[in-house]
């Protein structure tokens, strides 16, 4: 049984590990961080969640099964890597364009950020699914 203090502390830490995960992929791109280690942190806010409450509650929470967050990680690194091709590249070459935001003015975008979600969403499938399996074979 967690106690009640991991229960009352949980939905605080998760949204201050999404915020930081998310920080950390999107500064990765020119700074130490990037998708692998967003994903790492995101997952580890699941697996606190995993802790606090039970498997069928954070299965719940999360909505998307771990192996379609996998698949969807895969199919965007793959997707980045053919823009290159398609662009006249090689594949897995950088890409970038500039996207007018109000408030902001003009921010780049490419295919880099676009490979680090890929990771982020790929390394958050794959941990989960592992701490899942091991909690539901522990319990």
């Amino acid at each position: 049984m967690p106690s009640v203090i991991l229960r009352a502390a949980t939905p605080v830490l998760m949204v201050l590990l999404i915020i930081v995960s998310i920080y950390a992929l999107l500064r990765g791109h020119d700074e130490p961080g990037g998708g692998f280690l967003g994903g790492l942190i995101i997952a580890s806010a699941f697996s606190l969640h995993i802790l606090a409450y039970d498997v069928p509650s954070t299965r719940q929470l999360l909505r998307v099964a771990p192996q379609t967050l996998m698949g969807l990680g895969l199919s965007t690194i793959l997707l980045s890597g053919v823009v290159g091709l398609v662009a006249g590249g090689s594949f897995l070459q950088g890409v970038w364009a500039t996207v007018p935001v109000p408030g902001l003015g003009d921010v780049a975008v490419g295919t880099p950020v676009l490979f680090d979600v890929g990771v982020y969403a790929a390394v958050m499938g794959m941990v989960l699914m592992i701490l899942l399996m091991a909690a539901e074979m522990s319990s």
